[in-house]
């Protein structure tokens, strides 16, 4: 697989899962979005640019179905997640030797989990989701759990 030699833009999204209505501010004001899937409580997506580029959607619709697979995991599990669950994505678009390439980075972090639990629960969500089905072998993803 080609690594990007050069990195041109970079989308970030922060989403978390939130059990009420409404969405508070991100850390600039520029786009915030309430996304739910088939079943879903809400999720909470927070962009950084005026006008999103295509990587900060693919990051954030990567980062909202990611969320729902963690919640599918964690009932599988029979555990409840807490309030403060959190997934960032970044969506890098670069250049490298065979031309135009992204790469990306999953953030997850799962606070008060045990480590080796939050790690478990993160690794087998990436198994089931479709983005990260989608771009596995594909592109160089990194999966780190805080």
């Amino acid at each position: 697989m080609s690594k990007i030699e050069k990195v041109l833009v970079t989308g970030k999204s922060h989403t978390t899962a939130v059990d009420r209505v409404g969405v508070s501010p991100n850390h600039d004001d520029r786009l915030n979005l309430t996304l739910s899937g088939p079943g879903t409580p809400e999720r909470k997506l927070e962009a950084a640019l005026p006008h999103p580029t295509a990587e900060q959607l693919f990051a954030g619709a990567w980062s909202a179905c990611y969320i729902s697979a963690l919640g599918v995991i964690a009932k599988q599990k029979r555990v409840e997640l807490p309030r403060d669950l959190a997934v960032d994505v970044e969506v890098d678009l670069g250049l490298g030797d065979t031309g135009f390439l992204l790469q990306a980075r999953l953030t997850v972090s799962i606070p008060g989990f045990d480590r080796a639990l939050a790690e478990e629960i993160a690794h087998a969500a990436d198994q089931i989701c479709p983005y990260s089905k989608a771009t596995r072998g594909n592109i160089d993803v990194a999966l780190t759990v805080k």
